[in-house]
């Protein structure tokens, strides 16, 4: 009897870490090429302005109004939509965020045909900046 509950319990616990593990984002790798860029677009009101534009029609319904991942759309989503009112956000270089916004992964589609010019994606980029 102890045999068959201690192996019970040990299937059980295997099922449990490999379910856990699963289930954990994995690292969004970024081209070192993408990590160095440096944002062409300066930040001020007008890019920004259109960053919001942009935002509002393409993000919004998922990442929300605020930037903390919370859009109508978001508990739909086998993926987190992220925070971009985190430390861990703001840390990104702006390459990193122009590459995650550009090329998607999972859930978070690829922007390059929605957003086709480079300007226009690079003022997302700084809209974004401006949540805290």
């Amino acid at each position: 009897m102890k045999k068959v509950s201690l192996t019970l319990f040990s299937c059980t616990l295997v099922v449990l870490l490999s379910f856990m593990t699963n289930n954990q984002p994995k690292p969004w790798a970024v081209p070192d090429k993408y990590t160095k860029m440096v944002n062409p677009v300066k930040s001020d009101a007008a890019s920004i302005a259109s960053g919001k534009a942009l935002y509002n029609q393409h993000c919004k319904s998922c990442h929300g109004t605020k930037g903390k991942g919370d859009g109508t759309k978001a508990a739909q989503l086998d993926t987190e939509c992220g925070d971009f009112t985190t430390a861990a956000f703001h840390a990104q270089t702006d390459g990193a965020l122009y590459y995650k916004t550009f090329e998607g992964r999972k859930d978070m589609p690829s922007y390059k045909k929605k957003i086709p010019e480079a300007d226009d994606m690079w003022a997302v980029v700084n809209y974004m900046r401006t949540f805290k």
